[in-house]
């Protein structure tokens, strides 16, 4: 006998429990799942003692069985670098340009370079290195510091503008007009007058405009606009432009110019990884 009441509806036992008029039928769970919950228990306990599990102030049980998968993660990576030594050590004793005449040698290294590409180098130069405004592409043709593979690799290496590098590229332009060089009209027509080496709209060649460009860009620029590798100054006689091609854009750049900073990758990631960084990037399309 019980003396809980019984449902009328269901005809089963209530727990004696009631919110409302409505009753808590006393059904028990089923048998299967109770076992299921039992063993969770049981192989939980044993996980606990066999495994790392249960946090301490600074550190965590062991567990008996002394796992980790820290441990096997680092087991992992010595590994990988042990077999990839042997290329990284040969990178590291063969200059950059002979690099490329060993193609076994020359596929790890841009496989390595494309790695660190995306890590230190996406940011500014986007993931497909197209570059964005004020970021150079580096799949195209057109080079501020030359597209040769030693070219590149000293670019990388020592950087543009990074003052903590004594042989960074230090390509200066004036403030033509910040700085009173030259006249609000005068940046106008040389403007034009660079301009018309690619034909922009807006772009005109007059005698003025030659002169002012003669007397003011042909060191940097050269004499039709066709860049200074040496001086870092870029070609205007194409359509590539690094802060966009509009006659509005250049005399803006004319009037006070932009100048990016590149660090010195050599001085943070090793001369064996300016390596790897200067084969991938050559092979990009525009190494020359």
């Amino acid at each position: 006998m019980t003396d809980k009441p019984i449902d009328d509806v269901t005809g089963t036992e209530t727990t004696g429990h009631e919110w409302d008029g409505i009753k808590e039928l006393n059904t028990p769970l089923p048998r299967w799942w109770l076992w299921t919950f039992y063993a969770s228990i049981v192989f939980a306990i044993g996980y606990t003692i066999a495994f790392p599990a249960w946090p301490l102030i600074s550190s965590a049980t062991t567990g008996v069985l002394g796992y980790s998968t820290r441990a096997e993660l680092i087991k992992d990576l010595d590994a990988a670098k042990a077999a990839q030594s042997q290329y990284v050590d040969k990178i590291a004793a063969t200059p950059v340009a002979d690099i490329l005449k060993d193609d076994q040698l020359a596929q790890f290294a841009r496989a390595a370079g494309k790695s660190m590409f995306k890590v230190n180098c996406a940011q500014c130069h986007g993931s497909g290195a197209a570059g964005a405004v004020g970021y150079p592409n580096l799949n195209d043709d057109d080079w501020i510091f030359g597209g040769t593979i030693d070219q590149i690799y000293n670019t990388i290496s020592h950087g543009s503008r990074w003052a903590a590098d004594a042989d960074t590229h230090l390509a200066i332009m004036p403030n033509f007009g910040t700085d009173a060089i030259l006249t609000p009209q005068q940046i106008v027509t040389v403007a034009k007058e660079v301009a018309s080496f690619s034909g922009l709209e807006g772009g005109a060649s007059t005698p003025e405009g030659q002169q002012i460009f003669a007397d003011n860009c042909v060191s940097c620029h050269g004499e039709k606009g066709q860049g200074n590798l040496e001086m870092g100054g870029p070609a205007l006689n194409d359509q590539i432009w690094l802060y966009q091609g509009t006659l509005a854009a250049i005399e803006a750049q004319v009037t006070h110019p932009r100048m990016g900073v590149m660090p010195a990758w050599r001085l943070r990631l090793g001369d064996t990884a300016v390596k790897e960084l200067a084969v991938y990037v050559h092979g990009l399309g525009g190494g020359q």
